[in-house]
């Protein structure tokens, strides 16, 4: 099957449950695609051949004997190099850990395996999941076009799945970092509610705002993978103990009667045209489909998207007080930057900050309240190039536009999902979000398959 590498998990769990293509057939088919494209693109850190064509053969014997796990038995998947595997070198994108070999997997890396999927690889990402790759290391370059951005810190996650190097990946979310490569690639990347899915043994940037989730090619795809990694871990006590639906199964509910909140002002203020568009064609089909379109007043996030930078900063110092200042030398200047000053806040400062975060929570769960998902866009421009990238730390500005819809629901916790929404006049995807309630991840996945149910942008792939 000549186009195997585009098929939703979906579509190839199909396939190989009824035995049409097998696991193994999938996996090398996999590992040819990325030793012929990989080398250009960039994605992997570490691409995990004989361990993977070991697991396909296991799963292939399973499967011929009757002992069907569900759907990502057999799948070839891949994981973000900040997750441990045991073994298996797992760098988190810094020089410091690239020796660093773990005796036991992450509990995600863990139920991926139990769930029967095949591990391919490691992929590429910047420093610790901040905000910039270290000197030493070749940022994966986005596959739709070489001269754009592709999105940080799951940049390998969101190039590896747009480019069919993998059927679906393992990104994480600080302050964007799941839909930002996401937004970047046209992909669909679900970022759970925090504590949703455990963080054990995933190298951790800021405790309480990292978020593991999903990056594929379709809502259902996502529910697949987020029913395999969700839920209680006894090595992660924050990891939430709440049952875990079978997200694929309630997918097909619709939208009818579902109120969608859109705040029109929070969505156009100083927001792109082309961005603008996208959102209202997605409004207009979410009307068509049932959903009751709710004006809503988002409370004002300028404090939270101040105070994400401190907050973020004094929990990555924490995060990395084994190693620095000891190691210092070897740290990048981006990493580097933010354990400085995190160091340098005094405690009342970050104190305040707590406060201020508590009470924001507050007032987006009382939004809440009155509708069942929120509406809003990814960025508030089009697709940014390399070179506007090149220019992020001499502009405040648009650092602060960059994470003007994502890090205010790092703050909160509240679950997203980046929906393919149509493409730039250059030819890059543009997407937008969709915000769930608190553990809102079954409608949020319902709403966004009966959206790609009626519209084919999610379906588009980079010519390669």
């Amino acid at each position: 099957m000549s186009d195997l590498h585009y098929l939703d998990i979906t579509e190839l769990a199909a396939l190989i449950e009824t035995k049409d293509v097998s696991p193994v057939e999938a996996t090398k088919a996999q590992l040819d695609r990325i030793a012929a494209l990989d080398g250009a693109l960039g994605s992997y850190a570490l691409v995990m051949a004989d361990a993977a064509m070991a697991q396909a053969e296991a799963a292939t014997a399973e499967i011929s004997a009757g002992n069907y796990r569900g759907p990502l038995h057999g799948v070839p998947v891949a994981v973000k190099d900040l997750c441990w595997t045991k073994g298996v070198p797992t760098a988190g994108g810094m020089a410091i850990h690239k020796d660093f070999r773990p005796d036991k997997d992450a509990t995600v890396v863990r139920k991926l395996a139990d769930a029967g999927a095949i591990i391919l690889g490691k992929l590429q990402l910047t420093e610790g999941a901040y905000a910039d790759h270290h000197p030493s290391i070749t940022p994966p370059k986005n596959p739709w076009n070489a001269e754009y951005w592709s999105g940080a810190s799951s940049s390998g996650s969101g190039a590896a799945t747009a480019a069919g190097l993998c059927y679906g990946s393992l990104g994480s979310d600080t302050g964007g970092s799941i839909r930002f490569p996401s937004a970047a690639q046209g992909l669909t990347g679900l970022k759970p509610s925090w504590g949703r899915v455990s963080r054990y043994g995933v190298w951790e940037l800021a405790a309480t705002l990292d978020h593991i989730g999903p990056m594929t090619r379709s809502a259902a795809d996502a529910a697949i993978m987020l029913t395999a990694i969700a839920g209680s871990d006894p090595n992660d006590p924050t990891a939430r103990q709440d049952k875990v639906p079978d997200y694929l199964a309630e997918i097909g509910a619709g939208v009818k009667g579902l109120r969608i909140g859109v705040d029109a002002a929070w969505n156009s203020d100083g927001v792109d045209p082309s961005a603008q568009a996208i959102v209202a064609s997605a409004i207009a089909a979410f009307r068509d489909l049932g959903a009751v379109i709710v004006d809503v007043t988002m409370p004002d996030p300028t404090q939270a998207i101040a105070d994400w930078f401190p907050n973020c900063a004094v929990e990555t110092a924490v995060a990395h007080e084994a190693t620095y200042p000891a190691r210092k030398a070897e740290y990048g200047p981006a990493l580097s930057s933010v354990i400085e000053a995190g160091r340098k806040l005094s405690g009342m400062d970050y104190q305040k900050i707590l406060l201020r975060r508590l009470a924001f929570r507050g007032e987006v769960a009382a939004m809440f309240e009155g509708i069942d998902l929120m509406l809003i866009p990814a960025h508030p421009f089009a697709p940014l190039t390399l070179e506007k990238m090149r220019t992020l730390g001499e502009q405040p500005d648009l650092m602060v536009g960059l994470l003007r819809y994502t890090c205010p629901f790092d703050m909160t916790g509240n679950p997203t999902i980046t929906l393919p929404g149509g493409f730039s006049e250059a030819g890059l995807p543009i997407t937008f979000q969709l915000v769930g309630p608190d553990l809102g991840e079954a409608a949020l996945l319902g709403a966004g398959a009966a959206y790609q149910g009626v519209t084919s942008w999610h379906k588009r792939h980079p010519a390669l």
